[in-house]
């Protein structure tokens, strides 16, 4: 079976990956310019974005989302995680990733509003269905003794919750290993796809060029640029990229705030993610000096130690949401559609490509390639 794949992203890869594993012919189409990620501070005019996937912060918090997600969402988010492991294992390169738990994090002041998130984290995992779906800790207070023995960078908060379970992963590399580690794959870079369309005979490819490609099988996963085939909208997130040498965090953290969330994760020894603002916004351009200031100085004042880090670069980019902020799979004829997964991208992607290539009998080679000959006067695709 040769599909046809619009979008190169998080979803765009690794359906690509899996659907090579499984025997198929894949082609990979992407309006960004190549593979790599290219900063919007660093970005050449006219801009041209890369996929909202190279921003985020890799954050799998299943448990931690509850404060603004549904159960199904973090059900889902469980069973990413244990597919994220398998999956890092057969990639090349060390895509990140960790499950050793994240942290909830809170200023003596803001106990109160910490307080608030606690009860819904607890209310929503009071259910037997939870409890057979997660770790049976879920979320554990710690005293500053047990915060000191856990993670001694972090100094600044007067309250610490550890959520057991969690985990994380580098969204630059995982990405790069899944475009390196998918083999025979053909990647169109820089093509825009307007729209795709299934049907019983095999699905379609139209092209910004005119041209209109044929396919056996057809994916639409072009998030932000699927419209106007979904109602989606672009939610703008803002990161901020810091060196600063032995930092000593090892898990992410998160601060509970009154007014944002800001979290602080740990790339490397070296390197610290700091995100993330979420404004209902279209807009891509550069970081505001206001987010900027904000995420910085809630970043310090959770590890002192960034005072002297170093800014390496800070980014945008577009969450694709649906009106209802939960993602959304749709099954057409020889049609696979998916979108809306918003803040939760790295946490639901798995879980959604698994379910859906299973659905549709394609995860082990289902579906046996057929000419497309008689598709009329779509061009039939070569790469």
């Amino acid at each position: 079976m040769h599909v046809g794949i619009a979008g190169g992203g998080l979803l765009g890869r690794l359906l690509a990956w899996r659907l090579a594993a499984a025997g198929h012919r894949v082609s990979v189409f992407d309006t960004a310019l190549g593979p790599e990620p290219v900063p919007r501070s660093q970005a050449p005019e006219p801009y041209v974005p890369t996929a909202a996937g190279f921003t985020a912060a890799g954050m799998l918090s299943p448990l931690a989302e509850l404060d603004n997600a549904e159960p199904a969402v973090a059900a889902l988010g469980w069973r990413s995680l244990a597919l994220w492991r398998g999956i890092t294992a057969g990639l090349p390169g060390n895509p990140g990733f960790a499950s050793r738990g994240s942290l909830l994090v809170a200023h003596r002041a803001d106990l109160g509003a910490a307080q608030r998130v606690l009860d819904r984290l607890q209310a929503a995992t009071a259910t037997p269905e939870w409890r057979l779906a997660s770790p049976a800790e879920g979320v554990q207070p710690l005293d500053a003794a047990a915060l000191r023995a856990l993670e001694p960078a972090v100094q600044g908060p007067s309250h610490a919750w550890l959520l057991s379970g969690e985990g994380q992963i580098d969204t630059v590399a995982a990405l790069r290993a899944l475009y390196a580690g998918t083999e025979g794959a053909a990647w169109h870079w820089g093509m825009q796809v307007l729209a795709v369309q299934g049907g019983a005979r095999g699905g379609t490819l139209h092209l910004a060029d005119g041209r209109v490609l044929a396919f056996d099988a057809v994916v639409d996963v072009r998030g932000v640029g699927a419209k106007p085939a979904l109602p989606v909208r672009g939610v703008r997130g803002e990161v901020i990229w810091l060196h600063c040498p032995d930092h000593g965090l090892t898990r992410p953290a998160r601060l509970l705030h009154p007014r944002h969330r800001v979290y602080v994760v740990p790339r490397s020894a070296q390197d610290v993610l700091v995100g993330a603002s979420e404004i209902e916004s279209e807009d891509r351009s550069p970081v505001s000096l206001r987010t900027a200031t904000e995420l910085m100085a809630a970043a310090h004042s959770v590890v002192p130690a960034l005072a002297e880090a170093r800014i390496l670069k800070l980014d945008v980019n577009l969450r694709p949401a649906l009106p209802d902020n939960a993602p959304h799979t749709e099954h057409g004829e020889r049609l696979l559609r998916i979108n809306g997964l918003f803040r939760h991208g790295w946490l639901l992607a798995p879980a959604l490509v698994d379910a859906a290539l299973r659905h549709n009998g394609w995860a082990d080679g289902g579906l046996a390639s057929e000419s497309i000959a008689a598709c009329g006067r779509q061009e039939p695709a070569t790469a």
